[in-house]
């Protein structure tokens, strides 16, 4: 069953939504859309929890993996506002220790652009010791680079979120999770949370893995002695192996993981990115300046992934377009995808932001067709929209 409201124009939207269940195989999603600062798409339906037979309602709440990383991006766009942080200053300028290894050197640019050096974590670590990101930071402080920092961008999958989880907490006090709950999700209203509180846990849906998402990621794998980099990235910790997802447990959800344990209702994700879409503003809450946002979708880094073997462009943590136009057919777009198939961002020329949140993971990297679908639609409807405006 699909529930939700479309504004008049954007019915297509709705259209494709349906077809993601009907053709697509769809289990459970919601997508949200504002455009010039109103709420003109707002869907859920399917399976929040198949084996319980749970229906996605009004207040599902998902994982969004990678989804996450825009959270931080706009965290980090607050500091460099205040001016607690700065872009060409070294990390050890903020996080002494990090300077270690030879990475004294390292720009804070470097790290929000996914050029640290860093991409992997190479010391062992479990999915539970995972959720302790003091410690995973410590272990970044004292490792070496693994690819030469400033050089190409290399993504950094688990790595970027500790890294700039301890810039955060560095420079402000304050852990990633409750800077954003206090700056940003509070201000305007938002359900969305990295580190989940308690009482949210039972509105929370249950993400699957589909047979295409275990093949890519048993090929992705990497051989720790043979590929130790790969290996670093996608298997440390073993998030996506063995039996239980990782993502499902609730001391997942409830620690801090700022690169991939944000937990959202898409309908709060899509109402940021709006807001960052309109020049950052929102109902009246100023949350950052247009030049700042301006400044952080600017691309820093630009190129060919080798352990994604794909393009990669990134702003101040966000993603930004390449030409596989993976955050939609808008040129402007910037934001950030998930593995699974989940994509959020915004589309400043049209002032539109999104959210696209499903629990049956599809793939880890690659454009999703469910995806891509409800863009299609809503960059038209938003185009139809502004034209019969102007008339």
């Amino acid at each position: 069953m699909i529930d939700g409201f479309v504004a008049p124009g954007f019915e297509p939207v709705a259209e494709a939504f349906a077809r993601n269940f009907a053709e697509r195989g769809e289990l459970g999603a919601a997508f949200s859309a504002h455009a010039g600062g109103e709420l003109v798409v707002d869907l859920w339906g399917g399976l929040a929890d198949r084996h319980r037979d749970v229906p996605w309602r009004h207040d599902t709440l998902v994982g969004v993996f990678s989804g996450t990383k825009g959270l931080v991006a706009t965290c980090l766009l607050l500091l460099l506002e205040r001016g607690a942080l700065e872009l060409d200053a070294p990390v050890s300028r903020y996080w002494p220790e990090f300077a270690a290894q030879g990475k004294q050197d390292i720009l804070v640019r470097h790290v929000v652009s996914h050029r640290a050096g860093l991409p992997g974590l190479l010391t062992p670590v479990s999915v539970e010791e995972a959720t302790d990101d003091v410690r995973m930071a410590q272990l970044l402080a004292g490792q070496p680079p693994l690819v030469p920092p400033g050089s190409k961008p290399c993504y950094h999958a688990m790595t970027f979120g500790w890294l700039c989880g301890e810039l955060i907490r560095r420079v402000d006090g304050r852990s990633v999770g409750r800077f954003l709950r206090e700056e940003i999700a509070g201000p305007l209203d938002l359900e969305l949370w990295i580190g989940l509180p308690d009482r949210e846990e039972h509105r929370v849906a249950v993400l699957e893995r589909s047979d295409a998402f275990a093949g890519e990621h048993a090929s992705a794998v990497g051989d720790r002695d043979a590929d130790p980099i790969g290996w670093s990235i996608w298997s440390n910790p073993p998030r996506f192996s063995g039996g239980e997802l990782a993502a499902n447990a609730r001391r997942w959800h409830a620690a801090e993981i700022p690169a991939t344990n944000g937990i959202v209702a898409a309908r709060s994700l899509a109402r940021l990115y709006g807001c960052l879409a309109c020049g950052g503003e929102l109902d009246g809450v100023r949350l950052l300046a247009p030049e700042t946002i301006a400044e952080g979708r600017r691309c820093l880094s630009r190129g060919h992934d080798p352990y994604l073997d794909a393009p990669v462009a990134f702003g101040t943590g966000f993603k930004v377009q390449t030409h596989e136009m993976g955050l939609g057919p808008a040129a402007d777009a910037f934001g950030h995808a998930g593995a699974g198939g989940s994509v959020h961002g915004a589309w400043p020329r049209l002032r539109t932001g999104f959210s696209y949140a499903p629990n049956l993971l599809l793939g880890l990297g690659a454009a999703d067709p469910r995806a891509a679908a409800l863009l299609s639609a809503l960059h038209t409807s938003v185009a139809n929209a502004g034209e019969r405006g102007a008339a």
